[in-house]
């Protein structure tokens, strides 16, 4: 057996290891990515939840009254402020009107996965917001 029997044997080995590492950056890269564009969508969701618990009954907090939620108009603010931000999403009432959810829809468009036919990964943001007001209990 001579020494030379194995010529080329590194030249596969390279190749396959350097495909391996290139497919592990790609998936960092892809993943990180939608991880970010969660946390993006999550910060949509959490802003419009809180430009919902900002809406007051303008007429009870001018007269001195007391400072009610309006149901119809936080879930109205929700709305206006994922419209403003660019976003896909809807915010809902719960049947008491006491809660709001608010759910935000995007896509993160791949850089590496596009290779393997993955062109973009679906991405989904969350927050909800209690309408209550008071400072030792709701109101």
């Amino acid at each position: 057996m001579r020494a030379g029997d194995d010529e080329g044997g590194i030249a596969v080995f390279t190749a396959i290891v350097a495909i391996a590492l290139l497919g592990i950056i790609g998936l960092t890269i892809d993943g990180g990515g939608k991880l970010r564009a969660t946390e993006r969508a999550d910060a949509v969701a959490m802003e419009a939840a809180r430009a919902a618990g900002q809406a007051i009954d303008p007429a009870a907090a001018v007269t001195g009254t007391g400072v009610h939620v309006d149901p119809a108009a936080a879930q109205a603010a929700a709305q206006a402020y994922l419209a403003a931000a660019g976003t896909r999403g809807s915010a809902t009432l719960s049947p008491d009107g006491t809660r709001l959810t608010v759910t935000v829809h995007g896509t993160y468009p791949t850089k590496f996965l596009a290779i393997v036919g993955i062109e973009s990964m679906d991405v989904t943001g969350h927050a909800g917001a209690r309408l209550l007001h008071g400072i030792t209990q709701p109101q």
